[in-house]
């Protein structure tokens, strides 16, 4: 018995509208996935790991790709506004659904102000900025209120409505994409150093060995880099014909996005004057030029490469900032329809934006300047965020696959019995990399979020009560706990005789994913109430509103 195709409840005023074709939702994948990441990520790395940053590019691409096949085929299968916040709960209850629907709102409503962050970082390149940061890269007041401002844009742009925002966000795509492609062939054709891949002054290719290496991909944000490819799969309530586009959106998106990166990392090491890495690469010294690609540009001589460059850093983060926006809401929005959070949070207006959601998205966006103040500390919850976020795809597609065999998949992966559980493998490995000081601050959050759920609940804010089915959830807080201990204990923890060296924390991290992963299987929904979540939560169909 195959699961029905039906249409979100379309109460009044609590559906969404279906405006957006391929390009649409490819677009808003690939402007998540280009934003502040290519201004900052590649300087980061080779300060992190030197020139073998691209080993940490290497494996950051495996590791999103293989996560984003895995997700291209859930995407297809239902394709609901907030899916990556719902696949879990369709597997394994509300307890697990309302943990992983959190992770997902976390990491979408922290990227806007990295975003904002990183625009106000390249703004100090102008005189009329210099009031807005401090030296170490948090904000003045005057900066906050900028902050604040941006976020504000980003909030009201979204209230003109998805086919509106989809035009905005294409056009900005275009040019988002198109000037690293630039950057790229600039510095190639005139400056390309190929000794400095292995300069002696600089450490050789691997100066800080494979720590270097493991931490780069998580804390000098190349995984934050590489995100985004979901956002096809957030906004599959209101895609015209998602079985077919959500897959290809997705997947798309992120071949086009991680070999952009590559070359990107690629021709920023090889135009490096010498000079700026005679200290070593850990000593990166521009001499006071602001911007990574942009201060580069300047010192090898291409100003107009330079002045593009500092246009754009406004438009990539911002661009970025603005789908994010949109995403946040359409998650809150998910969340809603599974009785997580109040039924307030599904009301429309009349263009079809869940406003209270959009309002909350902005708000708490400000919040997180005040923890979180520089843009890398931001990158670095933000990752371990997004990755538990992404933990549950492979958990939920191993169990459909089991269960679910007779459900239509318009993208079928191969290999699905092996990717699933190596790609939940590498999402508990860059939790690992990212470090303790990363870690226990998720750990507030998540409690938090806990305590929110629990609200809503307890006060009956939504008349939905999905059931918690605890025991199809009982491997989830050891899972949580285990790998907290695991990170507390490694090299990339706190200690100063580690239990666990750079590669035994592999062994061990990759032990635990494979465990979790097949008791998560074991004691997941029976096929019948999986079919009856997705009943209650409803596929969308294709065609019309």
């Amino acid at each position: 018995m195959a699961v029905p195709k039906l249409s979100e409840h379309p109460e009044t005023g609590s559906h969404l509208r279906r405006d957006i074709g391929l390009i649409g939702l490819m677009w808003a994948s690939e402007g998540s996935i280009i934003g502040s990441g290519w201004l900052y990520s590649a300087k980061e790395a080779l300060v992190a790991a030197g020139p073998a940053a691209l080993i940490s590019w290497g494996i950051a691409a495996v590791a999103i790709i293989s996560l984003a096949f895995v997700h291209a085929e859930l995407g297809g299968m239902f394709p609901v506004a907030g899916g990556t916040a719902r696949y879990p709960h369709y597997a394994f209850g509300g307890a697990a659904g309302a943990s992983f629907g959190w992770f997902t709102w976390l990491q979408a409503v922290t990227v806007p102000p990295i975003e904002v962050q990183a625009m106000i970082g390249y703004a100090q390149h102008y005189t009329w900025a210099d009031g807005w940061q401090h030296a170490d890269g948090t904000l003045t007041a005057a900066g906050l209120v900028v902050a604040v401002l941006l976020m504000a844009v980003f909030v009201a742009v979204n209230f003109l409505g998805i086919q509106k925002l989809a035009a905005v966000n294409n056009a900005a795509t275009w040019w988002k994409v198109g000037v690293p492609l630039l950057a790229i062939f600039a510095l190639a054709a005139t400056h390309f150093h190929t000794s400095n891949f292995t300069a002696a002054s600089g450490g050789g290719f691997l100066p800080f060995g494979a720590h270097g290496v493991m931490a780069a991909v998580s804390t000098s944000g190349i995984i934050f880099a590489l995100l985004g490819f979901e956002q096809a799969i957030q906004l599959a309530g209101e895609s015209r014909n998602p079985r077919r586009d959500i897959p290809r959106a997705t997947i798309g998106s992120i071949l086009i996005g991680a070999a952009i990166y590559i070359m990107l990392q690629v021709v920023y090491i090889a135009a490096l004057p010498a000079a700026t890495f005679a200290a070593g690469w850990a000593n990166l010294d521009y001499k006071n030029i602001s911007g990574p690609f942009a201060g580069l540009a300047t010192l090898v001589g291409l100003g107009w490469l330079a002045t593009v460059l500092y246009i754009d850093a406004i438009i990539s983060p911002g661009g970025t900032g603005l789908i994010y926006t949109t995403s946040t809401s359409r998650i809150t929005y998910g969340l809603s329809r599974n009785g997580y959070i109040p039924v307030q949070f599904e009301r429309v207006t009349g263009r079809g934006v869940p406003w209270l959601g959009m309002i909350a998205a902005g708000a708490v966006g400000c919040i997180c300047f005040l923890p979180f103040p520089s843009w890398q500390k931001l990158v670095s919850f933000i990752t371990s965020a997004s990755v538990l976020m992404y933990a549950g795809a492979p958990l939920a597609f191993g169990v459909f696959r089991d269960k679910l065999p007779d459900v239509e998949r318009p993208y079928r992966l191969r290999a699905g019995a092996v990717l699933a559980p190596f790609s939940f493998i590498v999402a508990n490995l860059i939790i690992l990399w990212a470090g303790w000081d990363t870690i226990w601050r998720l750990g507030i959050a998540i409690v938090i979020g806990y305590v929110l759920v629990a609200a809503s609940r307890v006060f009956h804010l939504n008349p939905v009560h999905p059931p918690l089915e605890l025991r199809s959830a009982q491997w989830l807080l050891p899972y949580l706990l285990v790998m907290g201990v695991i990170v507390r204990t490694s090299a990339f923890g706190p200690m100063k005789h580690p239990w666990l060296t750079e590669w035994t924390s592999l062994v061990v991290v990759a032990a635990v994913s494979l465990v979790v992963y097949y008791w998560a299987k074991a004691v997941s929904l029976p096929a019948e109430r999986i079919r009856a979540h997705v009943g209650e939560v409803a596929v969308v169909d294709a065609g019309g509103h």
